[in-house]
């Protein structure tokens, strides 16, 4: 889905949105905020690159990190949730992943969890991308809009 369109959405729905991200580095919030209007329902984010970071800033639980690394589906539930709560918002996107070239923790490049948190549930979608370290960037970008359409269409 187009920002813009989750932008209205939320706007009509009175609802705001705030981010967790590891390989995206901001990049979902700043695209979020290049709408018109944006400033009404984006809360703010949390760049979380490093692995402490995500327990310190997001809250993601330190011994999931030691157990499975940085790159897991639980840690990019634990992500969205933390990004829901800390920033105050109705919606929290968490995402980790890895954008290559080279792999991590024996995790494949291309390999992304997108977790959404919102008021019911936290759910997590996992990618498989293909491309350079930019075009899995993008693509994850657009697996978390897709992701947080389909629960406020």
């Amino acid at each position: 889905m187009k920002p813009e369109t989750l932008i209205t959405h939320l706007i009509e729905r009175g609802e705001t949105v705030a981010t967790a991200e590891s390989l995206t580095a901001g990049l979902v919030c700043a695209t979020l905020t290049e709408v018109p209007g944006s400033s009404a329902v984006v809360r703010g984010g949390l760049v979380v690159y490093a692995t402490d970071l995500k327990a310190s800033l997001a809250g993601v639980d330190a011994d999931l990190l030691a157990a499975h690394g940085a790159v897991h589906p639980e840690v990019a539930a634990q992500l969205a949730a933390g990004a829901r709560d800390r920033c105050g918002a109705t919606w929290g996107l968490g995402l980790t992943g890895v954008a290559g070239p080279a792999g991590q923790d024996g995790v494949a490049p291309g390999t992304v969890h997108v977790g959404l948190a919102g008021p019911d549930a936290v759910t997590v979608r996992t990618l498989d991308l293909s491309g350079d370290r930019a075009s899995v960037r993008a693509g994850a970008v657009s697996g978390a809009f897709a992701l947080l359409g389909e629960h406020l269409a």
